[in-house]
């Protein structure tokens, strides 16, 4: 790149979805407003100050196109940065949405290839909405911008910007697992989706799992990349060479803002919620799990464990409860609508022979929940209880942690978390396929020591502080800039020192 070049570069955020929510409002309207979460926080400061762009699909299907109302609203739900609509057809969001991208990439890079459809529509769909999202980016961006793609349903975005003769530099980040050889070549379009990945500059795992899976992909399916060995297969930003390009590869957990989270579980209302719910469980010990309606959750399995513990601690009647909450999640998807009915009768199986007049051993909720009502309920709680068969990350398990501001809980990890390559110190790991051994880590979690209780726990809140998603931010595009993107200042002017975060209490 010209290092003369004076142009004002710009970041473009590309995504399957804007940071927007749609809500219906008392009248029936539906209303925009603004997005939440850890990505959407970290995001705006960087797109403010470089005049940015976030490219998405804004959340619904309009077959008409162009015309459209809502744009002006969706704009406005957003301060000091653009954001441009990739509209989808239904027939698009069937084959695209839920086809490629939840019916094979979803389960395969999970290792449920048993739940995988490979349908040829499906794939054919996959490339013309990628390529629909590739023409918005290409209309939007100059060549010294930044363009950063992000996750499983827009793999092909740079391949294509590539065929628009598109240089401009782009990133990708990988927010699910990435599968081993073994699972990954099951896939009729494998050698497609691996060509696509190598289209980017840089590319971004969670975990060194996920990047080793990522290169001994290359190297058996890819025949002609050279892959620096030294570093391929740690931490450290890796260098793979194809067709006359050096594309970097490393790990970059993902976190969230620890600030906002612990500093929100101070907020008085919530203090109140969270002592409302202590006061409905007296003198028992709350266990909590969140989880989004997924197969990967381990949800029935979770559930097998509680039944395993009351069964062999009866002691423990009536002073445990168990929340689980599950955040509604394409129900229109068979998998998801089988695996809704088994939560439902799991839970009434343990409540119909555990329940007495005044003990539910599990209170079971299926919905969303605002922030307030969420940090309520990772401050009444005394166990976390998150046991994914297979997660990217699962930040779950750090906001409990933020929000955890009396040191006092415990977190029950699944070593199958992305989270547990940073928390196994600290945390208590569990096979959740193993129903007798996470059934005695929560026997183990009821009795440890409070001493012990305290030290683990501000151990896993220092931890996130010290690597929030700022720090997230900050390293995934330093090491992009550092592949000569010298148009393009480092992302430290943004984040000079720790950011304060904006709690809008």
């Amino acid at each position: 790149m010209d290092k003369k070049n004076t142009k004002k570069s710009h970041i473009i955020i590309v995504s399957n979805r804007l940071p927007i929510i749609l809500k219906k409002a008392e009248n029936g309207k539906i209303e925009v407003e603004k997005g939440a979460g850890g990505l959407i926080t970290a995001m705006a400061p960087i797109l403010k100050n470089r005049n940015g762009i976030w490219i998405g699909w804004p959340g619904y299907v309009h077959e008409a196109g162009i015309d459209d109302n809502r744009f002006p609203a969706i704009q406005s739900a957003v301060s000091g940065y653009s954001v441009k609509s990739v509209m989808l057809s239904s027939d698009e969001l069937k084959n695209y949405y839920e086809g490629f991208s939840n019916s094979i990439l979803w389960p395969l890079f999970h290792g449920f290839t048993d739940k995988c459809i490979f349908l040829p529509e499906y794939w054919i769909s996959y490339q013309e909405v990628n390529k629909k999202f590739a023409l918005t980016v290409y209309q939007n961006t100059d060549d010294p911008d930044f363009i950063w793609v992000h996750d499983y349903q827009l793999i092909l975005v740079g391949a294509q910007l590539r065929k628009f003769s598109k240089r401009t530099p782009i990133g990708f980040f990988l927010h699910i697992p990435f599968p081993p050889i073994d699972t990954f070549i099951r896939c009729p379009w494998r050698f497609e989706l691996l060509s696509a990945m190598l289209e980017y500059d840089i590319i971004g795992f969670h975990t060194i799992l996920s990047k080793r899976n990522f290169i001994g992909c290359i190297k058996k399916i890819i025949q002609d990349a050279q892959i620096d060995a030294k570093k391929a297969f740690d931490e450290t930003v890796s260098e793979i060479r194809f067709n006359g390009r050096v594309i970097r590869t490393g790990v970059f957990p993902i976190s969230i803002d620890y600030n906002e989270f612990s500093l929100h579980s101070w907020d008085k209302k919530v203090y109140k919620r969270s002592k409302k719910i202590r006061n409905n469980s007296p003198d028992t010990k709350i266990l909590l799990g969140v989880d989004r309606l997924d197969y990967t959750k381990g949800i029935p399995e979770k559930l097998k464990a509680f039944k395993w513990f009351l069964t062999h601690f009866p002691r423990f009647h009536k002073k445990v409860h168990f929340i689980q909450l599950v955040v509604p999640s394409r129900r229109e998807i068979t998998a998801y609508a089988d695996l809704k009915l088994k939560i439902e009768q799991l839970v009434g199986e343990i409540n119909g022979i555990f329940s007495t007049n005044d003990w539910l051993p599990v209170q079971y909720m299926f919905r969303n929940l605002d922030r307030n009502e969420l940090i309520s309920l990772y401050r009444a709680c005394d166990i976390a209880f998150i046991t994914p068969l297979k997660d990217g990350m699962n930040l779950v398990a750090k906001e409990y942690c933020a929000c955890n501001i009396d040191e006092k809980g415990v977190l029950i990890l699944s070593e199958f978390a992305g989270a547990a390559q940073q928390f196994y110190q600290d945390a208590i790991l569990v096979n959740p396929y193993d129903i007798e051994g996470t059934a005695r880590a929560i026997y183990r979690a009821f009795n440890m020591p409070l001493e012990e209780r305290n030290q683990r726990m501000r151990n896993l809140r220092e931890n996130i502080k010290n690597k929030d998603i700022f720090w997230w931010l900050n390293s995934f595009l330093n090491a992009a800039i550092e592949k000569d993107l010298s148009s393009f200042p480092r992302v430290d002017e943004y984040f000079p020192d720790k950011p304060t975060a904006n709690l809008g209490m």
